[in-house]
């Protein structure tokens, strides 16, 4: 039996509700979407989900992350194409001196971890994680090459903001952006909140075990002996607590869309959100071995959306993004871990539908502007 769609849609967003009962997802999921400030979709299924149900977003936690960067940036307080070194002397090692933080977001500085790997204590903290990767050699030579940093980018860019405001990137996320729009979207869940969680399930069809040596499996940990599989991470209450910027996050559909729409909605200006959206890295990932386009470290070039747009997506099936020329925050969770890993068509029909709702929307309140 198909579960029943439970929440609402705006006037002219009902199509939303079509297609999110018709991607499936027995097990659950939720949907949340603003328009230029508006929600316009609040809508989740599934035994035992609610709307302030939460969820393990995996890789959509680096948004948050990459957020928090932006805002640096905006207020002057870091400068993209200064040496990560003139922050974070102790980088420098190893031939990486001359990275910039542009390249440590664009995941171009080779620093996907350790040949021994890191222990799971480690991976959920993020100064200790940054602590060992900072101190080992890059993979390639800085700057020469693109390869997606799965567990290490978000350790990274948190020991950068550490340096220059004396805060965790996790506790200048809950200053800036987790606690004054009410999010429920949490980099190091409280234990109050644990109620909520919903454990991640594991896919219906497992793949098989990736590489457990070569770049994908640096960059993704699994060549530890005691790392567990990326599916199972937020399940770990370690895991929850420490809330690692790149994988650690856990959020409701709603928590994922009301952080884009917080950026958009005034909390950037103008140049920044072109900043978030411009292309600084592009071309061959050696890690995942697929065309790659980052931003201000945000994923961005989506051929669904429009240009401007930037956000993240995860590998249990969550999305992300902002699509401010629509006046778009879009946000989307599932339990089930799909197989292969990562957003797929479901995400991706949600967010082409919304866009054209947003922009049927825009069209109409033109022509009433006549």
């Amino acid at each position: 039996m198909t579960p029943a769609v439970h929440g609402t849609t705006a006037p002219g967003f009902e199509a939303l509700r079509v297609e999110f009962a018709a991607v499936g997802h027995e097990e659950g999921a939720q949907l949340a979407v603003h328009v230029d400030g508006e929600p316009v979709a609040d809508l989740w299924r599934g035994p035992g989900v609610e709307g302030d149900s939460l969820m393990g977003v995996f890789s959509s936690t680096k948004g948050a992350a990459f957020a928090v960067v932006a805002l640096l940036v905006q207020q002057g307080a870091l400068d993209l194409d200064r040496e990560v070194a003139f922050y974070w002397p102790e980088f420098a090692v190893e031939g990486k001196g001359a990275a910039t933080v542009r390249d440590l977001l664009g995941h171009r500085v080779g620093a996907l971890g350790t040949d021994e790997g890191l222990t799971l204590d480690e991976v959920a903290d993020d100064r200790a994680a940054a602590a060992r990767i900072a101190g080992h050699r890059p993979y390639w030579r800085p700057g020469a090459a693109l390869g997606y940093h799965a567990l290490s980018v978000g350790a990274l860019a948190g020991e950068v903001v550490r340096r220059v405001t004396g805060h965790t990137l996790q506790e200048e996320y809950e200053r800036r952006l987790r606690r004054p729009f009410g999010l429920d979207f949490f980099l190091g869940l409280p234990e109050g909140e644990e109620h909520r969680v919903l454990p991640v399930l594991p896919p219906l069809d497992p793949p098989p075990q990736g590489p457990r040596d070569g770049l994908a499996g640096i960059a993704g940990n699994r060549h530890h002996p005691g790392m567990p599989e990326l599916a199972e991470l937020p399940n770990l209450r370690v895991i929850r607590a420490g809330g690692p910027a790149s994988v650690g996050g856990v959020a409701s559909a709603r928590g994922l869309a009301g952080l884009y729409a917080a950026v958009i909605g005034g909390l950037c200006t103008g140049a920044t959100l072109a900043e978030c959206a411009l292309v600084s890295s592009a071309g061959h990932d050696l890690v995942l071995g697929t065309h790659r386009v980052h931003g201000l470290g945000f994923m961005v070039g989506w051929p669904f959306l429009g240009a401007g747009a930037f956000g993240h997506d995860g590998a249990g099936g969550s999305m992300a993004f902002a699509d401010p020329r629509a006046g778009l925050a879009f946000g989307y969770a599932r339990r089930r871990f799909p197989s292969p890993g990562g957003a797929g068509q479901d995400a991706e029909r949600l967010a082409t539908v919304a866009r054209a709702c947003a922009l049927a929307r825009q069209g109409r309140r033109a022509r009433r502007g006549r």
